[in-house]
């Protein structure tokens, strides 16, 4: 459906990628495609558009928890690693979901 839209001036706000490895945009900006996101279909909110460096925080805590373990499996050692990862939106002004209407 994005790449159908143009500007004032007929040029289409959707670019293909013009060299391997890079992505193609829209209104200049590169896209991503996320295969997590819902599928296109009515009351849907398959896009979201917006500068993800500002709206999104990732939280990554330093280091792992590594334990061992030598009982439950006899003549075995097992490692046990952990990490603990997190994200939340910061700023809802920067990133927007496109609604798609029903038909």
């Amino acid at each position: 459906a994005l790449r159908k839209y143009k500007d004032t001036a007929g040029q289409y706000l959707w670019q293909p990628a013009l060299t391997a490895g890079q992505p193609a945009t829209f209104m200049g900006y590169g896209i991503t495609e996320a295969e997590d996101m819902p599928a296109v279909g009515a009351g849907a909110f398959p896009l979201a558009f917006g500068d993800f460096k500002e709206g999104y925080l990732i939280a990554d805590r330093v280091g792992m928890r590594i334990t061992r373990d030598e009982i439950t499996t006899p003549g075995f050692v097992k490692f046990y690693v952990r990490k603990r990862l997190g994200g939340k939106l910061r700023n809802t002004q920067a990133i927007k979901l496109l609604k798609i209407a029903a038909s």
